[in-house]
């Protein structure tokens, strides 16, 4: 297979941000009004990308209810759509990969259902090239028939036609699946399956190679969330998405046109000039693997760049914290600096946690690096350091779960952002984890304008302490003494008399939760 890209061009002038999106209330109509803008084509890549979800707005909604009808408009109009959907290991994750390949089967009647007039439609289902080596695979394959077998209990239970509909969706599980004479699924005997230990991990869409829209927040109605998150716990979402507009765009669509062929080994990763990326390659000789290979660091070595000139205020949102080596050179900054403050909004549990009730190893392990990589910080930064966790203002009647802080309804937080000394900022679809850092395809941009990375600041900020108290004239809203000052106000009150979302992290109930395994590799969580 060849492939030749064109050379990066010369900008023609400096990236500039034009909106942040907090939440999909803001982030889905502004790109349903991208796609709509677009004029030749559209490159895009998703974790999840669900072709019915609803749209939101107002020129999107007159041309109908989901996404299948929005982009039925815009293929119409002659613009070619390229997209790419993130596939998974059909054995540990099959809810995804069904979802991946039913979204791929919509798309494709789409296209298949269009004049030949109409733009082209691409859609690639991608899982990472990667796989797990046969060692570690042998080792664990008593887990992963324990998951064939739930999987195999769980489509025998249904009628047949709806057991064929499921497996119509689950081509990689089918492959470890055998049927008997009366249509019983079993999984395949004296056979080890492959895993697919890495994604790709990004949420990108580029418009004409002259706009992205870049950061964490994939597709699909249960990511809808809005910036009151008057809702459920279990459908709260927040979230944080960019559009820029200048040279970045054309490096994300070039990203996008190369990154499945740099990761299968086929092309050498290129060298942006402003997007900023990880990328993992197959390994030649995976046998006693785990993981793949990095080949690409850029989100971690940008972090670590910035967090190390960092003087004034480090502020990071967070799904997880769970990377060892980032931990140790942020809590280095902290002793080197004196002055240096620290503040970081967490989810107070993990989605897997809160909402589903999962207590596997994997989860308590991951639970485990997160507290020890924030001892670290605590150790270092002492009271310059400020953890919180965000809730609703209103009162729970049930105390006793994880998705309940200090008897309000949990936020789930799932942004990608950092902000150092409000100069600079980086916002991404990468974790600060080490399969963000290390494994998963992630995408994300620096905000080197100083009022850039003030505005993204101040409104974030705002978000969880409230339009009433926060004010960005005002030094001590940078340090951690004020948030926390806020978070232990708010916890006092009843919820319903909280000012803001922002609560202390849970660490007791967390560390209680968490179980460090011992060669459980840090990669995978």
């Amino acid at each position: 297979m060849t492939f030749a890209a064109p050379p990066l061009r010369d900008p023609a002038g400096p990236t500039r941000l034009r909106q942040i999106c907090l939440t999909a209330a803001e982030a889905y109509p502004a790109l349903e009004e991208e796609f709509l803008s677009a004029k030749r084509d559209i490159h895009a890549s998703f974790r999840i990308f669900d072709p019915e979800t609803r749209l939101y707005s107002p020129a999107a909604r007159a041309l109908g209810d989901t996404w299948l009808d929005l982009l039925r408009h815009v293929l119409g109009r002659g613009v070619d759509i390229h997209l790419i959907l993130a596939d998974f290991d059909a054995i540990a994750r099959p809810e995804l990969h069904r979802l991946t390949t039913r979204s791929a089967r919509l798309l494709r009647d789409l296209g298949a259902s269009l004049p030949e007039t109409a733009g082209t439609l691409t859609v690639e289902p991608a899982p990472h090239p990667a796989r797990m080596g046969l060692l570690p695979r042998i080792l664990l394959l008593p887990v992963i028939r324990k998951h064939l077998r739930r999987q195999c209990d769980m489509l025998n239970a249904l009628p047949p036609a709806e057991r064929d509909a499921a497996l119509r969706d689950m081509p990689g599980l089918v492959r470890s699946l055998t049927a008997g004479s009366d249509g019983t699924l079993r999984p395949k005997r004296f056979s080890i399956p492959q895993v697919l230990p890495a994604t790709h991990h990004q949420k990108l869409a580029v418009f004409d190679g002259a706009c992205v829209y870049i950061g964490g927040l994939d597709l699909n109605d249960r990511r809808f969330d809005t910036p009151g998150h008057d809702r459920p716990a279990d459908e709260t979402w927040h979230d944080v998405q960019l559009i820029l507009d200048g040279p970045v765009a054309l490096e994300a669509r070039q990203h996008l046109q190369r990154f499945c062929h740099e990761a299968a080994g086929k092309l050498p990763p290129f060298q942006p000039r402003e997007l900023l990326r990880t990328l993992s390659t197959a390994r030649r000789i995976p046998l006693p693997f785990i993981g793949p290979r990095n080949a690409v660091d850029d989100l971690r070595e940008a972090h670590l760049r910035h967090l190390r000139t960092a003087t004034g205020t480090l502020y990071i949102e967070t799904q997880f914290f769970r990377d060892l080596p980032l931990a140790q050179a942020l809590a280095l900054q902290g002793r080197q600096e004196p002055k240096l403050n620290a503040i970081l909004i967490l989810p107070a549990a993990p989605e897997e946690v809160a909402f589903s009730s999962a207590g596997g190893l994997e989860m308590r392990h991951g639970e485990a690096l997160q507290i020890r990589c924030l001892d670290l910080l605590r150790d270092a930064f002492g009271p310059r350091l400020f953890v919180g966790a965000p809730a609703q203002p209103r009162a729970v009647r049930d105390q006793g779960e994880r998705d309940v802080l200090l008897g309000a309804p949990i936020i789930y937080v799932h942004a990608k952002l950092a902000v150092f000394d409000r100069r600079t900022a980086i916002v991404s679809s990468a974790n600060l984890n080490g399969r963000s850092l290390s494994w998963d395809t992630e995408a994300g941009v620096a905000l080197t304008c100083a009022e850039d990375a003030a505005r993204l600041s101040d409104r974030c900020m705002t978000h969880w302490i409230g339009p009433d108290l926060f004010a960005p004239e005002r030094a001590e809203f940078q340090t951690a003494a004020r948030w926390r000052q806020l978070a232990l106000d708010n916890a006092r009150r009843a919820p319903r008399d909280r000012q803001g979302f922002v609560l202390p992290y849970p660490w007791g109930r967390n560390r209680d939760f968490s179980l460090d395994v011992p060669g459980f590799p840090d990669k995978v969580v």
